[in-house]
């Protein structure tokens, strides 16, 4: 598999990955409790999102529109770092702390779900319009994000710094890509 595969194809190979975790998920269900499952469930279905945003290259193209003028300002590199290390990468490490260290900490898998679903609807509302991965935003990460955080919240020992510490990562990345973003259309315009 070559570099240039990955950069066109990751976001099917991701779908194809959630869905192989979306199917082994009831063979291990029941032994780590609703809370844990819910955490977990945030990957697979973000893998899923992940399809309807980026294939054919939409969110790209429809971010370098609205933000940077129609620049090449997030980059075909850029977004294959920021989803494949900033959110399959937290995930599966705010996974494996739920699991190993506190649950609490899975809250950073839940909070960065919760996060792009409002970035996405407060952006169709402000624009009134459709932006690639409305609809897995929606229909996925509302509902499974929402029960998510409710489940882990009614934990014994789920702290609010815990609470802190999820909400506070998924502010930063997607802060961070968004002044990415800004800072490349800035240079872009004065090149």
């Amino acid at each position: 598999m070559s570099w240039d595969w990955f950069k066109r194809n990751w976001m099917s190979t991701g779908f194809v990955a959630g869905l192989f975790l979306l199917a082994v998920t009831p063979l291990f269900a029941a032994d780590v409790g609703r809370p844990f499952l819910l955490v977990f469930l945030q990957l697979p279905i973000y893998m899923l999102h992940q399809l309807e945003e980026h294939a054919g290259d939409r969110f790209r193209r429809y971010l370098n529109e609205t933000m940077a003028g129609g620049r090449e300002a997030l980059t075909t590199p850029a977004v294959v770092l920021i989803n494949v290390g900033g959110v399959w990468g937290v995930d599966l490490a705010a996974i494996y702390l739920a699991r190993f260290a506190a649950l609490g900490f899975g809250l950073i898998a839940v909070y960065l779900t919760l996060v792009n679903a409002i970035v996405h609807i407060v952006s169709a509302l402000g624009q009134r319009r459709y932006n690639p991965g409305l609809a897995t935003a929606i229909v996925l990460f509302l509902p499974v994000g929402i029960a998510a955080l409710v489940s882990v919240s009614g934990q014994t020992g789920v702290t609010a710094t815990q609470h802190g510490i999820g909400l506070g990562i998924a502010i930063l990345i997607h802060v961070a890509i968004a002044v990415h973003v800004k800072r490349r259309a800035a240079q872009l315009a004065t090149a």
